[in-house]
């Protein structure tokens, strides 16, 4: 059986959520490699919706196991409360959700140090979700990270907040001129937080190792999307993890070797949050309203900008992932569309581009070239079969495949998880949806 690894392959928020359930019913794992709560998925489940920010979205599936690994950062407040909120619904983790000891946790100075940080930053802030991600992974890289192994062990745990808690004290009242943390407060709190989390605090990689060995099917997911990566992204505005399909490889602890199939998720259009360059982006539009095509940030609520899918960037995203397969998504936004453009080249410094600059300042210089294609005019929220996909709608897809020079598996055509087109399964059997 395949290992399968899922990577958002535009500027997150591509639908990875739904597809990840969809392959969740034949598979026997799903693996969170990198980031943490700073992203989020909305999974609907007949009349039901699940929003998740650092639980696997197979743990919605009774038969699948979940882990997060060590190249996640993780709030354990969040993550408790997560816990207990699925629990509520019926969710059961004993035996089937473990954690990886060398995940780096995010303490209450993380959330505090992104506030401040970006508010002093001012004009040139990147938007940043204040979740305490970029200090966290700062903290990793600096080697004073508190990890989930230090977190359970309570003498571990007291011997190194001792140590970092001075430092963050000095550097929150002599920086921001801020209160500085009591150690017993954060102490008592995440002690509180880690008796509920040891159960659930295991190496995961001998299992891993031990189900690839034995062809179990596994799902590597990621979050966020391939031009949020730090090193490849719109830089700086990014996040501060490696969000491409290498990162995930390395935040699973996993060689590429293993993988047999990469899917990229995008959307049949783009979109962004927060600040940073959008080509193709639409300022004003009568159906690229946010609200209509649900485009609402699961974890922050703020709209996202929207605007015409951006085949540059896409062929880059596949090139930089190494994308077998495309997993298009929301096709039903376009049903309206007398007309849907794609970008197919970048006009700047007087010549056309096949790729994007490296140059944070010549993005504002990009004059995006476009092809415009006939929309459809009619509805595909309840198509399942790709022959019955209007004409135009596959005219459209084809010429995505075509300028991305990749297959397209699977289309989203609504927020159902039954509201899915598959043209092939990437794990290669019948998907049960």
């Amino acid at each position: 059986m395949p290992r399968i690894l899922v990577v958002g392959s535009q500027w997150g928020d591509e639908g990875k959520g739904k597809i990840i359930d969809i392959l969740a019913q034949e598979s026997e794992w799903i693996v969170r490699s990198q980031g943490g709560n700073n992203a989020g998925h909305t999974i609907v489940i007949g009349t039901q919706e699940y929003k998740l920010h650092l639980i696997p979205t197979g743990i919605l599936q009774t038969n699948t196991k979940c882990a997060i690994a060590a190249g996640t950062v993780i709030d354990p407040i969040v993550l408790v409360e997560e816990m207990k909120t699925l629990q509520t619904r019926g969710i059961t983790f004993e035996n089937r959700f473990w954690i990886s000891p060398s995940a780096h946790i995010i303490m209450p100075y993380h959330k505090i140090m992104d506030t401040l940080q970006e508010k002093r930053k001012g004009n040139v802030a990147i938007g940043t979700t204040k979740r305490g991600i970029g200090p966290c992974y700062c903290d990793k890289i600096n080697r004073i990270g508190i990890r989930m192994c230090d977190l359970v062990d309570s003498k571990q745990f007291e011997t190194i907040l001792t140590s970092v808690l001075k430092l963050k004290n000095e550097e929150l009242t002599k920086l921001y001129s801020k209160e500085p943390l009591a150690f017993k407060e954060v102490y008592e709190e995440y002690m509180a937080l880690a008796e509920i989390l040891r159960p659930y605090v295991r190496d995961i990689n001998p299992m891993l190792h031990k189900e690839t060995e034995s062809h179990k099917t596994i799902l590597f997911e990621g979050a966020q999307g391939t031009f949020l990566d730090v090193t490849s992204g719109t830089y700086p505005y990014v996040t501060s993890s490696n969000t491409t399909a290498a990162g995930i490889c390395s935040g699973a602890e996993i060689g590429p070797n293993t993988i047999d199939h990469v899917l990229g998720v995008m959307k049949v259009y783009s979109t962004r949050v927060g600040n940073g360059p959008f080509p193709t982006e639409i300022s004003s539009h009568p159906y690229f309203n946010p609200m209509d095509a649900r485009e609402m940030g699961t974890t922050t609520g703020r709209q996202r900008r929207m605007g015409w899918f951006d085949a540059v960037l896409a062929k880059a995203s596949v090139n930089i992932n190494g994308i077998s397969s495309l997993a298009m998504t929301k096709l039903d936004i376009l049903d309206q569309f007398d007309e849907i453009k794609i970008c197919v080249g970048y006009e700047f410094q007087g010549k056309i581009h096949l790729t994007p600059p490296p140059e944070i300042h010549l993005w504002d210089q990009i004059k995006p070239q476009y092809e415009t294609l006939p929309g459809w005019k009619s509805p595909t929220t309840h198509i399942t079969n790709y022959e019955q996909l209007p004409d135009n709608a596959k005219k459209y897809l084809n010429r995505i495949s075509e300028l991305c020079q990749t297959p397209i598996s699977m289309i989203s055509v609504g927020p159902e998880r039954e509201q899915i087109v598959v043209v092939y399964s990437p794990i290669g059997q019948k998907l049960g949806v």
